[in-house]
């Protein structure tokens, strides 16, 4: 199949897109597929075609070197953000057109587009309308499922209508004054940032107003929510199916940015070391938040258990990372896929063909 492996664009997420489409990218054409690897935001400025020999798509090695100051090399992660205006300047024309040349002429060629964007640019429903409203095939959820999905206040008001336990909070915007106090240690995140970008713990007032100040350089609105000190997990989800639950057990810290996607910095277990009531209760929890969310295809969905045992969904992914240290590989691993297997399952489902024994 002709397929844009569409990643970069300039959320905080960028290095963890570029990521992921190099993976993706390399698994398809080592498939047999004419897969090129394009960067939505800065395009590609020739003429080639979706069918030429990796002729409009950006190599790895080009993507990588030319972020070399913050990408050490191919499918890492750095642990600090990346550079977002040094890619806005390559851009004089990016405010007004988000897609770089020649992204649509592209993507309107190929069979599909595999979405690696993660974050603001491809989680919240933008790009999918776009694709929608052009007759472009894309990998992942709609573009309603996206938004309301990237919104945690929007979700956690569904989990409370659909019986999901979450952790208790509330919603913060820039600039108000809030009418209820936080319940110290609290969790303070952007209310629509990924991987962790702009999430922190705070144990006191000051930490707090610390926390406040550093999402809001993410969002105009933030999310306060009760901490919950326990295990960590996260369970896939496919056509509604959840897959095998991976606990996440950060050596220090939390599950923060450089945990995520620094090699060896936490223990993932796969399955789960959980009581087979347990693991079927999140799971079951987690196609629960699938069917509320409308989410379509794929997704994965984030877990806290309490000391106690009480289980609290956290949010919902709907582009799962695709990196070396990603959750949703290592769980469709644990049921006989491979990585190039979990590629093209999820084409399949973009595709709408018919399934294959998972």
């Amino acid at each position: 199949m002709k397929i844009v492996v569409l990643a970069g664009g300039i959320s905080t997420e960028r290095d963890v897109s570029l990521s992921s489409g190099t993976m993706i990218y390399r698994a398809l054409k080592e498939r047999g597929h004419q897969a090129i690897l394009l960067d939505v935001y800065l395009g590609y400025e020739g003429e080639d075609t979706v069918s030429g020999e990796d002729a409009c798509g950006i190599s790895p090695e080009t993507v990588f070197g030319m972020e070399k100051d913050w990408a050490a090399e191919i499918g890492m992660v750095t642990e600090k953000n990346p550079d977002i205006e040094q890619i806005k300047a390559m851009r004089p024309d990016g405010k007004k057109n988000f897609f770089g040349p020649n992204v649509i002429r592209l993507c309107q060629e190929a069979d599909v587009v595999f979405m690696a964007l993660h974050g603001e640019n491809g989680e919240n429903g933008k790009i999918q309308a776009c694709f929608d409203l052009m007759g472009i095939t894309y990998t992942g959820t709609d573009y309603l499922s996206s938004a309301i999905s990237m919104n945690k206040g929007i979700s956690k008001e569904l989990f409370a209508v659909y019986g999901i336990p979450t952790p208790m909070g509330f919603r913060l915007r820039k600039g108000q004054k809030s009418e209820q106090e936080p319940v110290f240690p609290c969790i303070v995140k952007a209310c629509c940032g990924g991987s962790s970008v702009g999430v922190a713990i705070a144990a006191d007032e000051e930490d707090y107003e610390a926390a406040l100040a550093e999402a809001f350089t993410y969002d105009e609105e933030v999310i306060v929510e009760q901490y919950i000190k326990g295990r960590e997990f996260s369970v896939g989800v496919m056509e509604g199916r959840a897959l095998p639950v991976i606990e996440i057990a950060p050596l220090t810290g939390f599950y923060d940015y450089k945990n995520k996607y620094q090699p060896g910095a936490t223990v993932d277990t796969c399955p789960a070391d959980l009581p087979e009531e347990k693991t079927k209760e999140i799971q079951g929890y987690a196609e629960k938040v699938f069917a509320a969310l409308r989410l379509q295809n794929y997704a994965r969905m984030d877990f806290m258990m309490s000391k106690t045992g009480e289980v609290y969904c956290l949010e919902a992914n709907t582009l799962p990372g695709m990196t070396p240290t990603s959750l949703l590989p290592q769980e469709a691993a644990a049921l006989g896929m491979d990585f190039g297997d979990l590629c093209e399952e999820i084409l399949r489902l973009a595709l709408r063909e018919d399934p294959k024994s998972i």
